[in-house]
């Protein structure tokens, strides 16, 4: 062989290793975390995001940021998938999940420049991970269904600082009232809760109605707009004469003929509509279409009837009313039909709309949402998405923790002590993710125009004497008890963060070669020197990669 250098990668491939290699995606991760940093809080910015086809989306929802923008690279989108967890798992918690994963990776990049191996920092982080969700669990407050004060905290804190914090109050007690009704012994699907957006009107005006909405309006003029007391039929099928399976001619002669087969099929269809009628039928659901002729006769019986309901909507009718949906129209009994105590077309926003309301037992309602612009709406429906998830966790767990960077204080004091009893070189480790902790409080701070020098000694000097519920009241300045205050979060929500963020940043921190098949998409030349560019690593990846080409468009204009 001599002294022939062996190429095992194809040519088009790059590749990047050892410091260049973490240097780059620390970068790329770092970058997202900061993407979302200045939304954080009550006092938190919002963020404009302008898609290829002009939708534009205002929020400072961290997944929707993160989700809206186009990122690329493979490590920033390790970070993205932390906030896509955090709002599965918990409903709220993505933005704090992603400063700390980002911060983590911050005071990781000094250590490793001290020569710190990557592996004893991902022992170190493990550890301090598991000590903080401890430290987290001894500070919990136990809460239960009957506590309705702290479950309407709950929601309200959620939607702090998002659209709705005007109407909070408001709209906190619609939540809670919601997933309560929806509550089945220890499930709660919030899927049963839905949410319809009205533009026009105030927030103020926002309602929450026990029963069900249908965006649909009754299929003939000559029917009743509202029926008082309704027995409810619930039908996927449709209200036709059913077409042959085969193909079949038939030959007609005579005039009369052709008569005779429009009567018949006349008669097969008020036949269906006696049957729902002897039922006991006053208002009919129907997922799918209804004949003109069998619509005359149902607005002739006075039956109420919908048409092409969704299959969504058609379950939660089901599980609001008692009905049972039916496949086949003659083998309904009045044991099928659900009860509504009201069922009436209302105009909503200059809508007209079908209301099922005054139900016993309402396990699935509407929340009507109603905003000046639509942009106010999709907010206020994010902020209330995030407020049913937090509600729905307190109610799973029973467990709360007072807000306002309190936990994140009193983790990073303790992980300070733990961090003595910690041998070798993994409580360097530990004391890094104690300082990285402390980002929350001081982007808290940040955000609120406070000093945050100042803001974190005095929440240290708070919670040194003993004060674990001292958190940073944004609007003030001062530090005070969060829990009095009323401000507190779900336990879930900050060890998922916790956690989430340790094992991103725990699994970028261990790559240390990143090879490429190809230019990566918005690869750039040897003289780029986009954000988080590979120090002297392949031009490629330096634009492409490192510099997030992909992120360059939605984040350029956002960082």
């Amino acid at each position: 062989m001599g002294n022939q250098p062996l190429i095992v990668l194809s040519e088009d491939s790059q590749r990047t290793s050892g410091r260049d290699a973490q240097s780059m995606n620390i970068t790329a991760g770092k970058a997202v975390a900061e993407s979302v940093r200045t939304t954080l809080g009550p006092k938190g910015m919002d963020k404009m995001l302008v898609d290829s086809t002009g939708n534009v989306v205002v929020t400072n929802d961290g997944v929707t940021i993160l989700k809206e923008m186009d990122i690329e690279h493979p490590a920033a989108n390790m970070i993205v998938e932390v906030a896509e967890t955090q709002e599965d798992e918990t409903g709220d918690g993505t933005t704090t999940s992603v400063v700390i994963a980002g911060e983590l990776l911050a005071k990781a990049e000094d250590l490793l420049e001290q020569d710190i191996h990557a592996t004893i920092l991902a022992q170190g982080y493990r550890q301090a991970a598991q000590k903080a969700k401890e430290i987290l669990e001894d500070a919990a407050i136990d809460v239960d269904e009957n506590d309705r004060e702290y479950l309407e905290q709950v929601a309200s804190t959620a939607m702090t600082g998002k659209g709705a914090e005007n109407a909070r109050d408001l709209l906190a007690e619609l939540v809670v009232d919601a997933v309560l009704a929806v509550k089945d012994d220890d499930e709660i699907d919030v899927d049963n809760v839905k949410v319809e957006k009205v533009v026009g009107g105030s927030v103020e005006q926002s309602e929450l109605v026990e029963g069900v909405i249908i965006d649909k309006e009754r299929v003939h003029e000559n029917m009743p707009y509202a029926v008082e007391d309704a027995n409810i039929a619930l039908l996927d099928t449709a209200i036709e004469v059913r077409e042959t399976e085969i193909d079949a001619e038939v030959n007609v002669t005579d005039p009369d003929q052709l008569q005779q087969f429009l009567d018949q099929e006349e008669k097969q269809l008020k036949e269906m509509v006696d049957t729902l009628k002897e039922a006991g039928a006053d208002v009919v659901f129907c997922q799918k279409g209804i004949d003109d002729m069998a619509q005359h006769y149902l607005a002739k019986e006075g039956i109420l009837a919908v048409r092409r309901a969704k299959k969504s909507d058609m379950k939660r009718l089901a599980r609001a009313t008692g009905g049972t949906v039916v496949s086949n129209i003659d083998d309904i009994t009045p044991e099928d039909l659900g009860f509504a105590g009201s069922v009436g077309q209302k105009d909503v926003g200059g809508d007209e709309r079908i209301f099922v309301e005054d139900v016993e037992e309402a396990k699935s309602v509407t929340l009507i949402l109603r905003g000046g612009t639509e942009h106010v709406v999709d907010e206020i429906e994010r902020a209330i998405d995030d407020s049913l998830g937090v509600v729905r966790t307190t109610l799973e767990d029973g467990k709360v923790l007072p807000g306002g960077g309190a936990p994140e204080t009193e983790v990073s004091l303790g992980l300070r002590d733990y961090a003595d009893s910690v041998g070798g070189r993994e409580q360097l480790a530990v004391e890094a993710f104690a300082d990285a902790i402390d980002v929350i409080p001081r982007t808290l701070a940040e955000n609120a125009g406070l000093d945050p020098i100042d803001s974190l000694v005095d929440l240290r000097s708070k919670h040194d004497g003993g004060a674990t519920a001292a958190g940073l009241d944004a609007y003030t300045g001062e530090v005070v008890d969060m829990e009095e205050d009323g401000v507190v979060e779900p336990l879930r929500v900050k060890t998922q963060a916790i956690e989430s963020a340790t094992e991103a940043a725990v699994m970028i921190l261990r790559i240390d070669d990143v090879i490429a098949a190809g230019d990566l998409k918005g690869g750039g030349t040897d003289d780029d020197d986009d954000e988080g560019g590979a120090p002297g690593g392949p031009g490629g990846m330096g634009g492409g990669m490192g510099g997030m080409g992909g992120m360059g468009g939605g984040m350029g204009g956002m960082m």
